[in-house]
């Protein structure tokens, strides 16, 4: 071993290892119990009661489940498409032009909310009667009505996230290099044709790390619903993520509740790495 090295040799893994304990404690840890109680009868006084995959195959019978799933899957084809779309369709608009950066500011300032403050700002506009129904001069329940009230959250969280994505999409534009755009434009390349087959191929990488973002917070998203509905009327919003807070601290029923929550966590860990694998194998 060279001089010098030594220490670095034999102590490496000792400079991860609080970071590798701190990741097992607060992350691997809580997972073993929820898993844990996953498998057994537990309201969160009386000491937990295995009965193996009860919970489970509580899930295929409960139709609210069902709806919440439906519901999460709007979610997630809603968060990769509206404010992904709208941000990068925002960038390039705004990109390279005079005051470009000052047209992006509105866009950014929702982003400054958390999803709690976002909902409380447009509950009155969305209610029954609110300002929404006044300024449409319609008489609609955009709150009440499913999947009428999941659009309506979705629009809500499309105009929080469109100026992070923004800000992402003109960071990638800024990062292009110069030189192929100006050749395709030697070409004769111009407008869609040159942003379809030049700029946006180059962005690619950073697409997929937009799209990624929003495919796991579509999977996980839960403030913005609980705050505007509570998962209802009824439960007819509800996502997997609502679902599981109401039947673990609303229910009491600890066991189904991490039944759940180990289902939303299998689901976004296998979309996550099916996307990923995905996007590895196309490059």
């Amino acid at each position: 071993m060279r001089r010098g090295a030594p220490l670095l040799g034999r102590f490496r893994h000792g400079y991860v290892a609080p970071a590798a304990l701190l990741v097992a404690v607060l992350l691997y840890a809580p997972f073993l119990w929820t898993a844990y109680l996953s498998l057994t009868t537990y309201d969160g006084l009386e000491p937990p009661v295995w009965n193996g995959l009860a919970n489970f195959g509580k899930l295929f019978d409960d139709a609210a489940l069902l709806t919440s799933i439906r519901n999460t899957l709007i979610w997630v084809i809603g968060t990769m498409v509206l404010p992904v779309g709208l941000g990068l369709l925002v960038a390039v608009l705004s990109y390279d032009i005079r005051g470009g950066a000052w047209f992006r500011v509105p866009f950014m300032l929702p982003y400054a909310l958390s999803g709690a403050g976002l909902a409380m700002v447009w509950s009155p506009i969305l209610s029954h009667g609110g300002i929404a129904n006044v300024l449409l001069g319609v008489d609609a329940a955009f709150l009440q009505d499913a999947p009428v009230n999941t659009f309506a959250m979705l629009a809500v969280w499309t105009w929080q996230q469109l100026g992070v994505n923004t800000l992402l999409f003109v960071v990638g534009l800024q990062s292009i290099p110069k030189e192929p755009i100006e050749a395709a434009r030697l070409d004769g390349a111009s407008g869609w044709r040159l942003f379809r087959h030049v700029i946006w191929p180059l962005m690619r990488p950073l697409t997929a790390v937009v799209v990624g973002l929003a495919l796991v917070a579509g999977l996980k998203t839960f403030d913005i619903v609980w705050v505007l509905t509570q998962g209802g009327p009824g439960r007819n919003s509800e996502t997997l993520a609502v679902t599981m807070y109401k039947e673990t601290f609303v229910a009491s029923d600890y066991g189904y509740g991490s039944a759940v929550a180990v289902l939303l966590t299998v689901v976004t860990g296998l979309a996550s790495y099916l996307y990923l694998r995905r996007q590895v194998t196309a490059t």
